[in-house]
């Protein structure tokens, strides 16, 4: 402990109280009821509140502008930069406010592939965001745990109940997020959602390891019993997670992967799973996890008397979140190792909400490229103030605000391993079919499952596909399980001419999206512009 306390005291965090490292989760869940950080629910959960910020908070996320990274980042409205002199300012106020505070540390790793692995320290002020990091990350070892021989690769500081200054410290609120990667540090404040801790690790991975040939990913993957590795690319809402927890694939990782010369490998050590009116017989093994010791849930509403949860019920966010380890225990089906394969199939997935893009589509090199850079999904009505309609949404790369180099840099990366690999690339839609939201309906789990089974069994490899008119993409023609009327969307609208009405005008905004990647992009990536 006095290496650790020497430790500390050198990077400016001194006259500590107690310093609790690597507590296992009894010790943390007695160290959080004592100081009321959240309630323990029916079974055993870790129920808790974050406030005022239930989600992440992408204006208040910074880069440092210093001389080891700055001619690399892709700044903009995406990576804000702040000066050395501001990090330096708040982060020596960060260090007079811990003073005479607790202190928790949890030592782990992210990245699954001991050779691009790299060794974290979560430096928390709450017990409970010790919790989520023991969950969240790739813990140690016993062996690993009983030395104290973990020199960190980068250390997080989480203190939720420090705010910024805005006028003197250059921020945009009392929140923020700020990477200094020459530093290998990142200093968290002003909000306690537990997803800027585990989002942060996922930017800084995803400006070190593409520099090493990695291809960064904002995915889930599950690999079959053959040894065939699926990666699934979606934003938040799209079924990323739901799809990947297949009871006959083994899971890989549900959010961030790595893609190296060795195959795929997890970046974490668990799942954060959207909860939001989850169902226990679409989704029974994030489900179990609800009622599970161990697993912290956010935001979730809970019968203060009873202490039953209510996962319908989104009084304090739509965005309710689980986070809970992969162990054998948690997801029975679990790939412990964390590593997969090269991939057999990658399914880029999006939710529209227009309700015209093909349930299931198969995709050339090229148009694989044009939609991992358009990255397409589309908010519904209630979803965010003011949105009355559905609204396309485009994050380039399926995961733009952790993107901390150019989208170019990952999307050549992608490219190289799809032909280099022969990876056969699906586009799937879990919107809506029959209409619009508010018309028609939301696609069926069960018809999104069956797609992809069939894919990754090989079972459309002799299915005749037609190409669709507007969207250019070839659309099965039959898929076992599935009503061959839902296969084509067009059949599924009453109103065909509101259709073809809807169709182009989502066309329209993929062209006006790609124009800012056109000059990146070869013919054959604009040739899958769709026809406006």
């Amino acid at each position: 402990m006095a290496k650790l306390t020497a430790e500390m005291a050198e990077l400016g965090f001194r006259n500590l109280n107690n310093i609790y490292r690597n507590l296992h989760m009894p010790a943390l869940y007695e160290e959080a009821v004592k100081r009321r950080e959240g309630y323990i629910g029916h079974r055993g959960p870790f129920v808790v509140r974050t406030g005022q910020y239930t989600g992440r908070s992408p204006n208040d996320k910074f880069i440092v502008r210093e001389s080891t990274s700055e001619k690399d980042i892709w700044w903009g409205s995406v990576n804000h930069d702040i000066s050395e002199e501001k990090f330096d300012h708040l982060l020596h106020r960060l260090q007079a406010y811990w003073q005479g505070k607790d202190m928790f540390i949890q030592d782990c790793f992210a990245g699954a592939d001991p050779e691009f692995q790299m060794k974290l320290r979560i430096v928390t002020e709450d017990a409970w965001h010790s919790m989520f990091a023991r969950n969240m990350f790739i813990r140690m070892s016993k062996a690993e745990s009983d030395t104290s021989a973990h020199e960190p690769d980068f250390t997080v500081f989480n203190a939720p109940r420090f705010t910024a200054d805005p006028k003197s410290d250059g921020t945009n609120s009392e929140a923020f997020v700020i990477v200094h990667f020459g530093r290998k540090m990142v200093i968290i404040g002003g909000t306690s959602y537990a997803g800027e801790i585990k989002k942060s690790i996922f930017s800084v991975l995803n400006y070190l390891l593409p520099r090493k040939g990695v291809m960064s990913m904002h995915c889930s993957a599950n690999i079959g019993s053959a040894g065939d590795t699926a990666v699934f690319f979606g934003l938040s809402g799209t079924g990323k997670t739901t799809l990947s927890a297949d009871p006959t694939r083994k899971l890989i990782g549900d959010d961030e992967h790595g893609w190296s010369d060795n195959g795929v490998f997890n970046y974490e050590g668990g799942c954060y799973a959207k909860v939001i009116k989850l169902s226990k017989e679409a989704e029974p093994e994030i489900y179990a996890n609800t009622q599970r010791f161990g697993t912290i849930l956010e935001n979730v509403v809970m019968d203060q008397e009873t202490r039953f949860i209510d996962l319908d019920d989104g009084l304090h966010t739509e965005n309710t979140r689980c986070a809970y380890p992969i162990t054998d225990i948690h997801v029975p089906n679990a790939e412990l190792s964390g590593r997969g394969g090269h991939p057999k199939h990658i399914f880029m997935l999006t939710a529209d909400a227009f309700g015209v893009l093909p349930p299931l589509s198969k995709l050339t090199q090229a148009q694989a490229m044009y939609h991992f850079m358009s990255g397409y999904t589309a908010k519904v009505a209630g979803t965010e103030r003011g949105i009355k309609e559905p609204q396309a949404t485009f994050s380039t790369c399926f995961g733009a605000p952790f993107m901390a180099l150019h989208p170019s840099v990952y999307a050549e990366l992608l490219g190289k391993k799809i032909a280099q690999h022969n990876v056969q690339c699906w586009l799937v839609n879990t919107g809506w079919s029959g209409g619009s939201y508010g018309v028609g309906q939301r696609m069926k789990i069960q018809y999104s499952r069956a797609m992809l089974t069939a894919a990754l069994k090989g079972e459309l490899d002799n299915v005749t596909f037609v190409e669709d008119p507007i969207f250019k993409v070839l659309v099965p023609q039959s898929v076992p399980g599935v009503p061959t009327e839902a296969l084509t969307p067009k059949n599924t609208w009453a109103d065909k001419a509101a259709y073809d009405s809807t169709a182009k005008k989502l066309a329209a905004m993929f062209v006006k999206n790609f124009a800012q990647y056109e000059s990146l992009a070869s013919a054959e990536i604009k040739a899958a512009n769709p026809n406006a």
